[in-house]
């Protein structure tokens, strides 16, 4: 399976709450790394179990999935109806078809506040 399918479909399952599938995609030593929290994830079933228990009230849209050989990236928004709308830079490691590594930017939106010295350079977005 082509690495960005296997990343599309690790969304998919995610958003479904489909954590046995998304076990399937993933290696059982799978590593994930959020940098942004300080926190290393090892192995299928803890990176399975803190995406299952996160609270309920989310949604995922992909923005985009950009494969380069075995390394993939993703963007996805993921609202939540009591957290706010959260943004995520992924970087993925795929082989044969397996996650083998990832490391995730995690941030929600108006997190990092434009400065006033930025205003007369930049667009609101």
């Amino acid at each position: 399976m082509e690495p960005s399918k296997t990343i599309q479909m690790l969304w998919a399952r995610m958003h479904a709450r489909d954590w046995e599938g998304v076990g399937e995609l993933l290696a059982d030593d799978v590593v994930v790394e959020w940098p942004v929290s300080g926190e290393r994830i090892c192995g299928r079933e803890n990176y399975v179990r803190i995406n299952a228990e996160y609270p309920e009230g989310w949604s995922i849209k992909v923005l985009r999935v950009l494969a380069f050989g075995d390394e993939v990236v993703s963007e996805v928004e993921v609202p939540h109806d009591a957290l706010g709308i959260h943004r995520v830079a992924s970087f993925w490691t795929v082989r044969n078809g397996m996650v083998v590594s990832g490391r995730e930017y995690w941030t929600e939106l108006g997190a990092d506040p434009s400065p006033a010295w930025r205003a007369p350079y930049v667009e609101r977005l």
